[in-house]
């Protein structure tokens, strides 16, 4: 009975070591898979790990000047020492200031009204008006709560207004599209493009390596069909399904936070509609290059995860390094939330929002082109 149990034991043990093998062989014969699964990781900390930063540095910022002085040389000087702002540019008047913050161009826009030097001299504590682009509160934040007292100390440093106890002028702030600083107003249009961006990824990238693990690839490729109409054929059924997505998610996100809708519902779908394409068309290019669909699922992960932290949605977009900014430009997600925080928060037009329109443009025809070249190296 002994000897019967150690041989079962002893069988046990050797069929365990026979798939352990087999499973390590077969592992080192995907190179792909393999290659991921070391590759991935260490990129994605060394990526991350230095891109984001949740104390964002280097905030672009507009200065409107109603007077060219000494003073309104120092206060601009203070701002950028503080490290908090950078200025890229200079507002000709408060039209051009306006438009600066709902295009979404700068974060902030500082304006020195006319006769501030001279208020500040007689002790009338004049008012500087810092408006705060504040649909990110983070970014927002962390700058507006410090600006006061920075600002006051450099100027005294630089003897510029006398050293009295009291601040000798005032620093208005007003954040704009998201006043009471609601989370919810922040995370909810973000994520109507992080769902989609997971949804349509993985729709599509599963689409070719599934016709081929099931064997219907070779009906497929009997037919009379070009790979162009194959694309456009699985894709146009998944850009309903995402158009009824972003319409679910923002009637919910509407309805129960109370987000709004001060832009164009016709514009939010119009680009909604060519962000879904965008994704999709990345999608079916990931299925295109996978040999079977855990590869297509484990590239699709691969490139959502650099859209969820290099976007903008969860980490201020102004505040990481500039390489990191470059690489997040090329993410359809970064361009997406702008466009949908700026319509339903900030009520822009298509004109505030044609650079990011046009980067969509040129990311889906891009994806579209390398998908049809790689499905007819695959017909081959």
């Amino acid at each position: 009975m002994a000897a019967a149990d150690a041989m079962g034991a002893r069988g046990f043990w050797l069929r365990t070591r026979a798939m352990l093998i087999k499973e390590f062989i077969q592992l080192k014969r995907d190179r792909l898979s393999f290659g991921m699964i070391i590759m991935i990781p260490l990129m994605q900390l060394v990526l991350f790990g230095y891109a984001i930063n949740t104390t964002p540095r280097d905030l672009p910022t507009a200065v409107l000047l109603q007077e060219t002085s000494d003073v309104g040389r120092s206060i601009l000087a203070a701002l950028q020492n503080t490290k908090y702002f950078k200025i890229t540019h200079r507002a000709r008047d408060e039209a051009e200031f306006d438009r600066l913050l709902a295009s979404g161009t700068v974060l902030f826009a500082i304006e020195v009204p006319a006769n501030f030097e001279r208020a500040l001299r007689r002790g009338d504590r004049p008012a500087v008006l810092v408006a705060a682009d504040a649909t990110d509160p983070v970014a927002a934040g962390s700058a507006l709560s410090a600006l006061g007292t920075i600002v006051t100390t450099a100027l005294r440093n630089d003897h510029a207004i006398p050293d009295t106890a009291a601040p000798p002028f005032e620093v208005r702030t007003h954040a704009r599209y998201n006043p009471a600083g609601a989370t919810a107003l922040n995370i909810v249009p973000g994520l109507v493009g992080t769902i989609l961006t997971m949804t349509m990824l993985i729709f599509t990238a599963l689409s070719v390596t599934r016709e081929i693990e099931r064997g219907t690839m070779e009906a497929l490729l009997a037919m009379p069909i070009t790979p162009v109409e194959i694309m456009l054929g699985k894709i146009v059924p998944y850009v309903i399904v995402g158009f009824v997505q972003a319409g679910l998610i923002i009637s919910v996100g509407a309805l129960l936070f109370g987000v709004p809708i001060f832009g164009s519902l016709a514009l939010l779908a119009l680009l909604s509609t060519l962000f879904i394409t965008t994704n999709l068309s990345i999608g079916y290019t990931f299925s295109t290059i996978a040999q079977n669909q855990l590869q297509a699922m484990q590239m699709s992960m691969m490139f959502f995860l650099p859209n969820i932290l290099l976007s903008g949605f969860m980490f201020p977009f102004a505040g990481m390094p500039a390489w990191a900014q470059w690489i997040g430009e090329a993410l359809p997600l970064t361009h997406f939330i702008r466009i949908v925080r700026a319509i339903m928060l900030k009520g822009s037009t298509f004109g505030d929002l044609r650079y990011d329109a046009v980067a969509l443009t040129a990311l889906m025809l891009i994806a579209m082109a390398i998908a049809v070249t790689r499905f007819r190296r695959t017909l081959d």
